[in-house]
């Protein structure tokens, strides 16, 4: 499977989320996958939303994983699970540009600060921020290369002043080589759950309790994008969304969607004092 996956050049936390989900499906009946029924599979994905309550974002990926083995890898062009993959409608949380002020004011280690900001100036996926190195900073255009992104696509995004003289600041201090950002040890790329981490503990100190993990800050990015007006098409691209309709969900987390717009409630005319005496 790990051949084939490798052939299909699939990046290397899919194969690991594909892995994993057979895996499992060997281990809740004990046999080889290729010894069981769709029936079987499919009774082992109703175990996943019914009893271990998965999320639908996990059960998909279970199902994805399942169906590249045996499509692929056993040859059943024909199978089918007949389990529709849904996804939830739950709405991205950006935290606002003053939560932003804050958490930067708390984050005092150089290092720490640089990554915070490049994560909210540069909008990159948690995966893409680590994975950059000093040569995708591209001064002379402003502009931060993101390479082999989400689906192995290369892209650029934004490189404002701030930031580069953030990222100037944190190089002097740091002299990172191969990697921007590296691990403790100074040989390879820093975790992406130590990335998490970080930010989590800058959260606390902010007192910043909403929101989830660093992601939210790609979410601000995108989010204060959109409130400033720029098009949806621009922050598609920076942000390497393969579908417009990806990008469109910040709308409804603008503060220009519903800025303006009165509520019913207030346009009730309420009884005064003087009324309810009568």
């Amino acid at each position: 499977m790990i051949r084939v996956l490798q052939l299909h050049r699939l990046s290397s936390t899919t194969m690991k989320a594909y892995l994993t989900s057979v895996t499992q499906l060997a281990n809740h009946w004990g046999r080889s996958p290729d010894e069981l029924s769709v029936e079987q599979v499919r009774d082992f994905i109703h175990y996943l939303i019914t009893e271990r309550k998965l999320s639908f974002s996990s059960c998909n990926q279970r199902i994805a994983g399942i169906n590249f083995f045996y499509r692929h890898v056993l040859g059943r062009t024909g199978f089918q699970l007949n389990i529709p993959t849904k996804r939830e409608g739950r709405l991205p949380e950006p935290l606002s540009r003053e939560e932003i002020s804050r958490l930067v004011a708390v984050a005092r280690n150089l290092k720490h600060r640089a990554l915070l900001m490049t994560t909210y100036g540069a909008g990159p996926r948690v995966g893409e921020l680590v994975a950059l190195k000093p040569q995708d900073i591209h001064s002379e255009r402003m502009l931060l290369r993101i390479n082999q992104g989400k689906g192995r696509k290369d892209r650029y995004t934004l490189l404002s002043p701030r930031l580069l003289e953030e990222l100037r600041s944190y190089w002097a201090a740091y002299r990172p080589r191969t990697w921007l950002f590296t691990n403790q040890h100074n040989n390879g790329p820093l975790p992406k759950s130590t990335a998490q981490q970080m930010f989590y503990d800058l959260k606390r100190r902010a007192g910043i309790t909403h929101g989830h993990g660093i992601h939210s800050l790609r979410h601000s990015f995108a989010t204060h994008l959109m409130e400033a007006g720029t098009p949806l098409p621009t922050i598609q691209r920076l942000m390497g969304h393969a579908s417009l309709n990806t990008t469109a969900k910040y709308l409804h987390v603008t503060a220009k969607h519903v800025g303006g717009i009165g509520s019913p409630l207030d346009l009730i005319p309420w009884p005064t004092e003087e009324d309810g005496q009568e």
